[in-house]
């Protein structure tokens, strides 16, 4: 019985379940899409980690090592299972060429390694350990998704020439984000290179069982062993191999949430009016003796057929789109090792969009416990409330036509009735607007401001030098003269230690200068003005504990000296583990310096490759970089799947915006037969009564793109700061394109309203008066 009735249905009302099925089709597509790249996204991650064999804690120095110290403390404290110094020399980007292309622009800290004895394996694309042959060089596969780099091609480093046999997986260096790049050849080779580069050393642990890390790093501080160098964590480098992908994984459930909402609508206009359509027959089914329950029975057959098809549908497709998906994780980590487990979440997934619509139409039916068999079968369904002022009628009008006024009235006279097309209109709005303006966001210029320095147009950076300082104070001579030059500011990088709540102490890597000269984005409070100041980086400040108005405790020059937080900024840079101050010491161990850097902002924008150019001859130990590059180079990969997940959105918004509009237009339609035959026999024409449709779905465009405009460009800053705090943005301000979000987004849910609109109010010429006016 159940399933004539429910073919039955669907005959009679193709538009409306094509329109329901094809909204829980794509609710549950981005879902299991979501789900699916988030479990195969996690077990890449750690199957590389784990192929690898990543260290648990690193520690990056440049300078003199006692290798016998080292391995003493190893030996004694507990929970070490392995120690290794792996060697990495630096070469400056103007030495290496990778076929014709020069590396002079770029921002990575490229170098040569050989290949690891314990851990810390540098793979294939098979995730195999590899082992060059002398002449060979594996290049990171970062260079190959740029297009710089292919098989046999040849790399020049100084004057030395290697043939790329093939590309490596780095879990230490993977990400675009981290700021240093490993190429492998073999041992002999590294010898003969040694001279030419400058040595870094990576002192890495891996421990046998879970050890605290913030003891740890206390104890080797403490220990006077070789720190000078940022260090890094398993958890931190786990974190940077998952932030491209992991964005994309939570634009994709917004997505989902947001036409899941509606289709919840959808659902609920469509059965509610199916209800009052079916009132008397309700009502005779009552008056029988059946149950309210066998009733809802009937409804619920329907919709449960109708999810399951379209949640059906949704996991099917889900199968043909992880492909290209799952690309990015496939090649920069591997296989996940658990594609079945990928795909079983993925359905459960699908199921749960399938419970949540079915939950939800059960409470939509719980009205029929309401419904009067006498009252329904003497009269159908109650009229509807319409409430306007008095002076809204048609005899004070004499403004705009006939039609449009009745047009406009009836929206205002029936807002419940069109609450649904206009929410559903916002909701387009946000998702088309919002994933366009975070993809905008970090595609533009200001961005760099989250990057840990302010807004300019080139930065001369010098790291691993002796004389830091004075290299730096040349350099600004030059600048203070220069010109073409409107602002620059110098910054040194420092290590210092930290004396913790509990007696420990810890490093902490600050940056010393007049950061009001380049100001961040700050969450909360202002940049440090006075010597006793420090400003946190998000992640910072969370994983010290500390708030604006807090305190902290660095050992300057062999005594302890109390800062205040000022404030608290966002820094996706150096796994976003930075402070800022600004004060200064004379006697400050050189050996603590990281580097310094100095950005800078030109008179004329158009002369930066002619500045780039003379300060890189004059000042050859220094890289000189155009900022734009660091955008780009860092944040390439998450710009270019933003921008195509950005577009995705505005097509589902499209097809969204068309299928509702039809459906309500078509469904309005059929609830106002009597109100159309009514017009009819007063003389107005078919053309009359649609010119009064379009009017309402212009009212309620007009309402509901305004609305959803400034929603997504206010409120979708919220969404944004969220897709992005787990990165190190804690407040994540749009950069909002004003043609794309004011013109263009408009235009093109009004063109899809429009269009639909003229579709769904077909039926008007077939009304006949004499088969509805009785009624």
């Amino acid at each position: 019985m159940y399933r004539k009735l429910i073919l039955n249905d669907i005959k009679k009302n193709k538009l409306i379940t094509f329109t329901i099925t094809a909204f829980i089709m794509l609710a549950a597509l981005f879902t299991t899409l979501g789900l699916n790249m988030f479990v195969n996204l996690l077990g890449a991650i750690d199957n590389l980690m784990m192929d690898a064999g990543t260290p648990h804690y690193v520690q990056m120095h440049s300078g003199d090592l006692d290798r016998e110290r080292l391995e003493q403390f190893a030996m004694e404290y507990p929970g070490i299972e392995e120690l290794q110094v792996s060697e990495f020399l630096n070469f400056e980007g103007a030495d290496i060429a990778i076929g014709e292309q020069s590396l002079t622009d770029s921002v990575q800290d490229n170098g040569l390694t050989i290949q690891n004895q314990k851990f810390d394996l540098l793979l294939d694309l098979d995730n195999q350990v590899i082992y060059p042959q002398d002449g060979e060089i594996y290049v990171p596969i970062y260079y190959m998704t740029e297009g710089m780099a292919k098989i046999g091609d040849t790399v020049w480093i100084q004057d030395a020439s290697f043939t790329i046999a093939g590309f490596l997986r780095d879990s230490q260096m993977n990400s675009a984000l981290s700021s240093a790049k490993r190429f492998l050849v073999s041992e002999n080779d590294f010898i003969k290179m040694r001279i030419g580069g400058k040595p870094e050393y990576l002192i890495e642990f891996r421990f046998a069982r879970e050890v605290d890390i913030k003891k740890f790093e206390s104890d080797y501080i403490n220990a006077g062993l070789e720190d000078n160098g940022p260090a890094v964590t398993y958890g931190l480098i786990k974190l940077m191999n998952g932030i491209t992908d992991g964005i994309v994984i939570a634009m994709l459930l917004l997505v989902s949430l947001l036409i899941l909402i509606v289709a919840f609508l959808c659902v609920r206009f469509t059965l509610i009016a199916k209800v009052e359509e079916e009132y008397k027959e309700i009502g005779v089914l009552k008056a029988i003796g059946l149950r309210t329950s066998e009733i809802n029975k009937l409804y619920i057959a329907k919709y449960s057929a109708v999810a399951v098809i379209g949640c059906g549908l949704g996991f099917l497709l889900s199968l043909t789109l992880q492909k290209p998906l799952l690309a990015n994780i496939h090649l920069y980590m591997g296989r996940s090792g658990a594609p079945i487990l990928g795909t079983l979440l993925g359905g459960g997934g699908a199921i749960c969009v399938f419970a949540s619509v079915i939950l939800y139409v059960n409470r939509i039916l719980h009205r029929f416990h309401k419904i009067s068999a006498v009252q329904a079968i003497r009269f159908g369904a109650p009229a509807e409330q319409t409430k306007l002022s008095r002076g809204f009628c048609l005899t004070n009008n004499h403004l705009i036509p006939t039609s449009a006024f009745l047009g406009v009235k009836d929206v205002f006279s029936r807002k419940g009735l069109y609450l649904v097309m206009l929410l559903v209109l916002i909701i387009s709005c946000f998702i088309m607007t919002v994933p366009q303006n975070i993809s905008n966001t970090i595609g533009d210029r200001s961005f760099m401001t989250y990057m840990g320095f302010g807004e300019c147009d080139m930065r001369l950076d010098v790291y691993l030098e002796d004389d830091i300082q004075p290299r730096l104070k040349g350099i600004g001579q030059m600048l203070s003269v220069d010109e073409d030059i409107e602002a620059y500011s110098i910054y040194t990088f420092w290590l210092f230690d930290m004396k913790m709540n509990d007696g420990s102490m810890a490093k902490l890597r600050v940056g010393l200068g007049d950061h009001s000269a380049f100001p961040l984005t700050y969450e909360k409070g202002r940049e440090p003005g006075q010597e006793n100041e420090i400003a946190l980086s998000v992640l910072n400040a969370g994983e010290l504990l500390k708030e604006v108005g807090d305190t902290i405790v660095l050992i300057i020059e062999g005594q302890e000296k109390v800062f205040t937080v000022c404030g608290i900024y966002s820094d996706i840079t150096n796994g976003g583990m930075t402070a800022k101050a600004d004060f200064h010491v004379e006697n400050l161990k050189k050996e603590k310096v990281l580097g310094g850097m100095i950005p800078v902002i030109l008179k004329d924008v158009s002369r930066i490759d002619t500045k780039i150019t003379e300060y890189k001859e004059q000042f050859s130990y220094a890289k000189v970089s155009k900022v734009d590059n660091y955008i780009e180079q860092d944040l390439g990969m998450i710009m270019k799947i933003t921008k195509i997940v950005s577009a995705a959105a505005v097509a589902v918004s499209g097809v969204l915006t068309v299928l509702i509009t039809m459906l309500f237009m078509k469904m309005l339609v059929i609830k106002d037969r009597y109100q159309i035959s009514v017009l009819k026999a007063l003389g107005f024409t078919g053309n009359l009564i649609r010119q009064q449709y379009l009017v309402r779905a212009g009212v309620v465009l007009l309402l509901g793109v305004s609305i959803g405009t400034i929603a997504a460009n206010t409120l979708g800053e919220l969404v944004g700061t969220m897709l992005m705090s787990f990165v190190g943005v804690a407040t994540f301000h749009f950069k909002i394109n004003p043609l794309f979000a004011y013109l263009a987004s408009p235009v093109m849910i009004g063109s899809c309203v429009y269009a639909a609109a003229r579709l769904g109010l077909k039926d008007i010429d077939s009304i006949k008066v004499s088969e509805y006016i009785k009624e």
